[in-house]
């Protein structure tokens, strides 16, 4: 009699034992069709992380935490200049900064050999780009700027133009209005798989809040937040650089002016 009551008590057991089994094949199925679809790394990634110790887990982790970090150099970069504007300008928060920026960038461009594009909201309204955003007439001439009344930079005109550069797939971007043009703009860029360096000090609205938010919401969706100075050495990457006196005398020249968005960092 007892054995036939845990006879019949096991019944149950075995039976949940036999479908997990049957879940479990299937799953490990599943999963090895899907590696077959995979390309090659990813692949031999995924059997990496399922079967390594931790310590190998954690040191692919890393791995590829290195290859995604936004680091910049020259051959790979593009400048983007953002619709500064004449008759816009004066009324964005901070604008003299953003002027300044502007101008060190396009400078720092030049001395590393690096594209600069740029573009103008409807000039007919709001004017040719600012004068001061270059520091030599000459370069301003020789930079294609063009006009849009799309709000995000990446018209057809523009994208045919950056498509001809394969190689720079990293843009280096400033300008305004930083919710509107400028982050319509990231986000178009970093949508196609690109890397964006928002300059910081290099961007503005008209109100405070709408750059705070812009800049948050650029920062969210991958772009990297970075400054004038430090997206400059992270250019150059040592004193060894053949330009690194031309540009370092660029930044030491800049430091002499008034970072206006100094008095937000402080507080």
């Amino acid at each position: 009699a007892v054995a036939v009551a845990v006879a019949v008590a096991g019944k149950p057991l075995m039976r949940r034992y036999i479908h997990s089994s049957a879940c479990l094949l299937q799953l490990i199925i599943v999963i090895g069709e899907a590696t077959a679809f995979m390309p090659t790394g990813a692949a031999r990634l995924y059997h990496v992380s399922a079967t390594a110790k931790p310590t190998r887990m954690a040191s692919a982790a890393a791995n590829t935490a290195r290859r995604a970090v936004g680091k910049l150099s020259p051959p790979t970069s593009c400048m983007l200049l953002c619709d500064i504007q004449e008759r816009f300008s004066p009324v964005i928060y901070k604008n003299e900064t953003v002027v300044q920026t502007a101008q060190f960038m396009t400078s720092v461009a030049k001395a590393l050999d690096i594209p600069v594009v740029g573009t103008q909201q409807y000039t007919k309204v709001f004017g040719p780009t600012v004068a001061g955003c270059f520091a030599d007439a000459a370069d301003m001439e020789s930079t294609p700027i063009f006009e849009k009344k799309l709000f995000s930079m990446l018209t057809p005109e523009v994208t045919a133009h950056l498509s001809a550069m394969e190689e720079r797939n990293s843009f280096l971007l400033f300008g305004i209005e930083a919710h509107v043009c400028v982050q319509q703009t990231a986000l178009d860029l970093l949508e196609l798989g690109h890397d964006v360096h928002v300059i910081v000090d290099g961007v503005s609205s008209q109100q405070p809040i709408d750059r705070e938010i812009a800049l948050q919401r650029m920062a969210v969706a991958g772009a990297y937040l970075t400054t004038a100075q430090s997206a400059a050495f992270m250019l150059m990457k040592t004193a060894e650089h053949p330009n690194f006196k031309a540009v370092s005398k660029l930044v030491v020249d800049h430091m002499k002016l008034k970072n206006e968005f100094n008095e937000i960092a402080t507080k």
